[in-house]
């Protein structure tokens, strides 16, 4: 395929992608704003971190002056799935040279899953995986930067935006429990999620939380591979 083809079907592939990120982006970036940060915080947190459910509780962790080792762990286990998402494309980023931290970088549930649907041989399919990377981090990073500016503009209050990325977990967690043959993890998740927001509050909750069910999860598993 020439570059040209190559760049076509890339862009293709993502724009799902694109209409996702953009408005979910819009809303962070407004958050963003309203919380303090202008729209260059929006662009910077978007270019390094990179993930968008975290991004959206990190602007709550900010306000609220939490600890770096809070954050940090907090991001770790929130995005821990993208270790298991990366060892299916072990071998395609292996092979991808210069471009492997970033598509290791890069790797979200969206561009995890539309990288499943390409259907090209090995070597066209690895060129069309790095610039649709690219795209759909451009689109989540102009979706935090023109909400920084939209956010500059509106003077109504923007309580409830937020509700977006609730909505959208909702939906996913659905078709998750919809799709699963096992409904455990999700049972589990509720269970303790639901345990330790009423024992810690809702300012404590997450991190023993989710300390709790990776823990439970990952014995679990074990047991079932022995």
């Amino acid at each position: 395929m020439s570059k040209k083809e190559i760049f076509k079907y890339a862009f293709v592939r993502s724009i799902p992608v694109m209409c996702s990120y953009i408005f979910l982006g819009i809303a962070y970036g407004i958050l963003m704003e309203k919380a303090g940060y202008g729209w260059y915080y929006s662009l910077i947190i978007g270019l390094v971190v990179y993930t968008g459910a975290f991004q959206f509780v990190l602007i709550s962790l900010m306000s609220s002056g939490a600890s770096l080792l809070s954050i940090a762990l907090t991001a770790l286990f929130m995005n821990s799935r993208q270790v298991f998402y990366s060892l299916s494309f072990f071998k395609d980023f292996n092979l991808m040279g210069k471009a492997k931290p970033y598509m290791i970088h890069s790797l979200t549930d969206e561009t995890y899953a539309v990288n499943h649907t390409i259907m090209l041989k090995d070597e066209d399919r690895r060129r069309v995986m790095f610039p649709l990377a690219v795209m759909c981090h451009f689109y989540w990073c102009l979706g935090g930067v023109l909400g920084g500016l939209i956010g500059l503009m509106i003077p109504f209050s923007t309580e409830g935006i937020d509700f977006c990325m609730t909505a959208l977990f909702v939906i996913i967690f659905v078709g998750q429990w919809e799709s699963a043959k096992s409904h455990f993890p999700a049972v589990v998740g509720l269970v303790v999620s639901g345990i330790c927001l009423f024992v810690l509050g809702a300012d404590r909750f997450m991190l023993p939380s989710l300390l709790i069910v990776s823990t439970i999860l990952t014995i679990s598993n074990r047991g079932k591979e022995s």
